[in-house]
């Protein structure tokens, strides 16, 4: 079941075979599996999620921000904030900030629950019901200030998010200047007056098949960009896929589609915060 906010977990998808010994091998560090391969598995997402590092970022007179960080092995970086789907902080994006550290980026996986991780859709809606959007704001803000200020980093910075989080990659660059935001099929619903406070170049993909994320709400999201004078700072890509298509854990899922957008953001983040 997939909805505004997420996608349901895989049930129908014929499953991504990895071998017992390939499973070993890279259990033990000795081999390298597709991103895909390493999120359908259980076991395989456990343990590149393991290699990130749970940590908290000061925030005030508040509860810390709780995240995922992972390492890359350069000395210094560009820094990339992901932002997870509606179940929380999970495995998969704890794999998805081990995977962009591999990739060269600085890469904090935000908890903006600060909860353990829904696994059913029921517990999913309860906390994005409970959810605060001026504590999530300050959150972000404050992720993104200590990715900036971070030893490790160059002091670009960049946002990243899924469905739910992909709202809030938009939402997270408009509160405070970024370098580049990257949004998977997340709510663009915002008027011209809202994103004035945009900073840096966007790039999105959206499903043809998204009955939630539609083309009408991204075309008036079009729109509002160039209307706030912001619209050559908007890269959109379209795929003949529904919501959720680059999660291999969901029933939506499409492979072809979804490599080919990893391979758009990895060059967009790549080029957009060099330097």
């Amino acid at each position: 079941m997939c909805d505004l906010h997420g996608c349901g977990a895989h049930r129908d998808m014929p499953p991504i075979v990895v071998p017992d010994a390939v499973r070993r091998a890279f259990l033990k560090g000795l081999a390298t599996l597709p991103l895909a391969a390493i999120l359908f598995d259980p076991v395989l997402a456990r343990a590149q999620a393991d290699r990130t590092e749970m940590v908290e970022i000061p925030l005030g007179e508040g509860k810390p921000v709780r995240g995922a960080l992972a390492l890359p092995d350069v000395e210094r970086a560009p820094a990339v904030l992901l932002i997870h789907e509606w179940w929380g902080l999970n495995d998969e994006t704890r794999t998805m900030a081990a995977e962009f550290a591999r990739q060269g980026f600085l890469a904090f996986a935000i908890d903006l629950y600060d909860s353990e991780p829904a696994t059913d859709a029921a517990t999913a809606i309860k906390l994005v019901q409970g959810l605060d959007p001026a504590v999530a704001t300050a959150k972000l803000v404050a992720a993104l200030d200590w990715l900036e200020n971070h030893e490790r980093g160059t002091g670009k910075i960049g946002t990243v998010g899924w469905c739910f989080g992909g709202g809030w990659s938009l939402n997270a660059s408009l509160a405070r200047p970024v370098d580049a935001t990257v949004i998977y099929y997340g709510n663009v619903q915002k008027t011209a007056a809202e994103l004035k406070t945009l900073h840096g170049p966007l790039l999105g993909h959206f499903g043809t098949l998204d009955e939630n994320i539609t083309r009408d709400m991204v075309e008036r999201f079009e729109t509002a960009m160039r209307e706030a004078g912001k619209g050559d700072l908007l890269q959109v890509y379209w795929y003949e896929a529904d919501h959720a298509f680059a999660n291999p854990t969901g029933g939506r899922y499409d492979a072809d589609d979804a490599r080919l957008a990893w391979d758009r953001t990895q060059e967009f983040l790549k080029t957009r915060l060099a330097g």
